[in-house]
């Protein structure tokens, strides 16, 4: 079955990076986990190079395995609708792309 991974770039409400933490970590990892199709889940914080500010401070990046990966996203937000969100994850500037593999290499 094929797989694709699912970029997802957010950020905390200020002064609530803990609990943002505590949350995506605990709560909403598995939660979209529980979605049909997505396989693994794996957190990043972004560190800003010297020369240029990063967009976003947080990168999530989910692994998907479907035949019909914007159908598993389509899922994904009719599940979201019951999921326990957190009002410490910065709505306003979640950016998202769906991205499929076209090389690979590993030593």
């Amino acid at each position: 079955m094929p797989q694709y991974s699912y970029a997802v770039w957010t950020d905390a409400v200020e002064g609530r990076e803990d609990e943002y933490n505590a949350w995506y970590n605990d709560i909403h990892l598995p939660e979209v986990l529980d979605v049909p199709g997505f396989i693994a889940a794996k957190r990043f914080r972004v560190l800003p190079a010297p020369d240029r500010p990063a967009s976003h401070r947080y990168l999530a990046i989910y692994e998907i395995e479907s035949d019909d990966p914007e159908a598993t996203l389509v899922t994904l937000t009719k599940a979201s609708e019951t999921m326990n969100m957190s009002g410490a994850l910065e709505l306003t500037t979640v950016v998202t792309h769906l991205v499929e593999p076209i090389a690979e290499l590993r030593r």
